[in-house]
């Protein structure tokens, strides 16, 4: 039995390559849009007031810098469970430690960061 479909299936292989034509694949080019290197402004405030739009712009990265910077500089020791449970030591004073004063700094970075990026979105920069 197995002689006869091994002999079945050479056969039938050149008969099904004869039937099918060759396709050959044909490149197709790359089609960009033709306003893909358009650098021309499309907000009112990007006309008329390109510095202004510049300048949120790089006040926008430098804080997103700054903010990643001050939250790599917090510690995080009396944080969470252990904090809670342990308690804090508070002073009396209302003097700042230097972990109070990066976390009251990173407070400011954070809000002038989402207040710039409110802008910038809604000014379509």
């Amino acid at each position: 039995m197995l002689p006869v479909l091994l002999a079945a299936a050479t056969t039938a292989a050149p008969a099904a390559k004869a039937a099918a034509p060759a396709v050959k694949a044909t490149p197709v080019p790359l089609q960009l849009p033709s306003n893909f290197f358009d650098t021309t402004p499309h907000s009112w405030l990007a006309s008329h007031a390109g510095w202004l739009t510049h300048t949120l712009a790089g006040l926008f990265v430098l804080l997103g810098f700054l903010l990643v910077l001050f939250l790599a500089l917090q510690t995080t020791k009396q944080e969470g469970l252990s904090g809670t449970l342990g308690g804090r030591v508070e002073s009396a004073t209302r003097r700042l430690g230097l972990d109070q004063q990066i976390a009251r700094v990173t407070q400011f970075i954070a809000v002038a960061f989402v207040v710039v990026a409110t802008i910038v979105s809604l000014t379509g920069i």
